[in-house]
């Protein structure tokens, strides 16, 4: 296999591509050497196989959706607060709408992942994993709010986020509303966790 590293970014960037536009059906090594310009056979020289290129996407997703680490310690100076997980999901959420192609490759690697049990482990390994990294995050910072809140905020931003990237006129524009209601309601009468 080949080392470039450089090229085997383009690549994955080219088959996040693919996948969000045309399913995972429309994902093929050819189609990810058209849509990264490169000749063909190129992607089968990086990824042994289909079920390579679906591992390694998820990895790449996971990298192109990942916050800054200086724009999320500005954030964090702000006082814990139901305020500040609002503003905390929202960026999520922006972050989403700003990389639309890498969220929703995830979609259709979460309905592969249904159909190939090997990649459903690797999906269930990593989302169980991220889950309870974002749930200690969120204690660890003190901010308002118990395991369950951030499992709670978890499913329902995850619903809203899906509605307004495959049905936007659903929410008509209002999710950010919706995040802050969402935070008041569920954190407005809670302490920080201290467990």
């Amino acid at each position: 296999m080949r080392q470039n590293p450089e090229r085997r970014t383009a690549l994955l960037d080219a088959a996040i591509e693919v996948l969000a536009r045309e399913g995972s059906r429309g994902l093929t090594l050819r189609a990810v050497d058209a849509a990264a310009r490169v000749p063909v056979g190129t992607s089968s020289n990086y990824f042994a196989n289909r079920g390579e290129l679906l591992r390694q996407i998820m990895g790449r997703t996971y990298e192109r959706l990942t916050p800054d680490p200086a724009e999320l310690a500005e954030t964090m100076t702000a006082p814990r607060s139901p305020e500040l997980v609002a503003l905390l999901l929202r960026q999520v959420h922006q972050r989403m709408r700003a990389d639309r192609s890498s969220y929703l490759a995830m979609l259709e690697l979460r309905l592969e992942g249904t159909r190939r049990p090997e990649l459903g482990a690797e999906l269930n390994r990593i989302f169980s994993a991220e889950l309870e990294n974002n749930i200690r995050f969120h204690l660890d910072a003190g901010l308002p709010g118990d395991r369950v809140a951030v499992i709670l905020l978890y499913l329902a931003m995850h619903g809203m986020i899906v509605d307004d990237l495959t049905v936007p006129d659903v929410l008509a524009g209002k999710a950010g509303e919706l995040t802050d209601e969402l935070c008041r309601r569920l954190l407005g009468n809670a302490a920080p966790d201290a467990s």
